[in-house]
């Protein structure tokens, strides 16, 4: 059997240095525990896979993308030296607190997605997946939606900087705001968000009009779905926009954001697809671009984030997704909810009325989509 190409996992301990505090929803657990389960799998010593430890962003990569006067009072922060005007910045609030090490946890998180990005554009790999990063609401002056600094634009930005027209897929059930309102007058960066319709989730934004300004009119393309979307419907908005627009800007690189949290038994969104689905639409984004960086993203529920983002490992290095957990893993983790060997579950598919109203409502959305925005790409 013939090697897939060279990929890098993106991984360093120094990740669980950093706490958002007790209670929040984001937890670095879910890091250790895939790389775990992906280390557990041997996904790690295939002969193509390197794993490689990150260094934080320094202070001239990050303002790339971030306004200098962010990133001061983001260190002031850090300091426990935030003045009043820290909230006028999204510190502070029960999303993004302000708690010791937010600086160095987000210049890692930069520097891991950085250092993805330099081993994908330089070809030393043609695959990289640095799981601690997706954190797509962040702006350049504003912290926001649990994402301090925005490592999926300065990193689109960087390429930007370089030349290369970038597609960005965003599959987390939040809309990827951050990423899109970043390149939303520029024709060089596609970006496409599938998630739950900002009328009934976080950020509130994410519709079909919002189409681009300026050069970037039909470049900034969202999928808005119902809250009771299940895999049928995720699968179908998936599969009937984002690869023939993808297919049709023909990016240089592909950079994707893989959250999880769309999954059904996540408690911060009300989406239910099921591990397969998932697996399903990362291995379209395998087939769209020769060149790929994945980030991770949200993802609520510790166990299938280290089950999702396995699957998705495995498919970057032309692996199916293990069918069974690991013994020696299940044996360390059965007090973390890991209660039994299924790695996958079975479909997530709803049905009656809910589902018709679903139907209608995504049919119509992706119709209008369609007449707004493939004309444009040629389609």
């Amino acid at each position: 059997m013939s090697l897939g190409p060279a990929t890098a996992f993106i991984y360093t301990p120094r990740y669980l240095e950093f706490d958002y505090g007790p209670g929040h929803p984001l937890r670095n657990r879910r890091l250790e525990l895939t790389y775990d389960l992906i280390s557990a799998s041997g996904l790690l010593a295939l002969p193509s896979a390197r794993c490689l430890a990150p260094e934080p962003a320094t202070d001239e990569e990050l303002l790339l993308f971030v306004q200098p006067d962010y990133l001061t009072m983001l260190k002031a922060a850090d300091a426990g030296q935030a003045s009043a005007t820290a909230f006028r910045y999204g510190l502070g609030t029960g999303d993004n607190p302000i708690v010791p090490g937010i600086y160095g946890w987000s210049a890692l998180v930069a520097g891991a997605s950085l250092l993805a990005t330099r081993l994908v554009e330089s070809g030393e790999v043609g695959r990289a997946f640095n799981i601690s990063g997706g954190l797509h609401h962040a702006g350049p002056a504003k912290a926001s939606g649990f994402c301090y600094i925005n490592d999926a634009a300065l990193i689109i930005a960087d390429l930007c900087r370089r030349g290369h027209r970038v597609a960005y897929v965003d599959i987390d059930v939040h809309h990827g705001d951050g990423v899109q309102w970043a390149f939303y007058d520029t024709d060089q960066v596609l970006t496409l968000s599938i998630h739950e319709s900002g009328s009934t989730l976080f950020p509130g934004t994410g519709f079909v009009h919002e189409l681009g300004e300026g050069k970037g009119e039909g470049y900034s393309v969202n999928v808005p779905l119902p809250s009771t979307a299940d895999d049928e419907i995720f699968l179908w908005g998936f599969n009937e926009v984002i690869p023939p627009l993808v297919e049709a800007f023909r990016p240089d690189i592909l950079v994707t954001q893989l959250g999880i949290d769309t999954h059904r038994t996540d408690p911060l969104s009300h989406i239910g697809i099921s591990l397969t689905a998932f697996a399903q639409a990362v291995r379209s984004l395998k087939g769209l671009c020769p060149r790929w960086i994945a980030l991770g993203g949200g993802g609520y529920d510790l166990t299938n984030v280290a089950r999702a983002w396995t699957a998705a490992w495995a498919i970057m290095n032309d692996r199916e997704p293990p069918a069974v957990l690991p013994e020696p893993f299940l044996a360390r983790h059965r007090g973390n909810g890991f209660s039994d060997g299924a790695f996958m579950d079975g479909p997530a598919v709803i049905n009656g009325p809910t589902k018709g109203h679903a139907w209608k409502a995504v049919r119509s959305e992706v119709e209008r989509l369609k007449r707004m925005v493939f004309p444009r790409h040629g389609i």
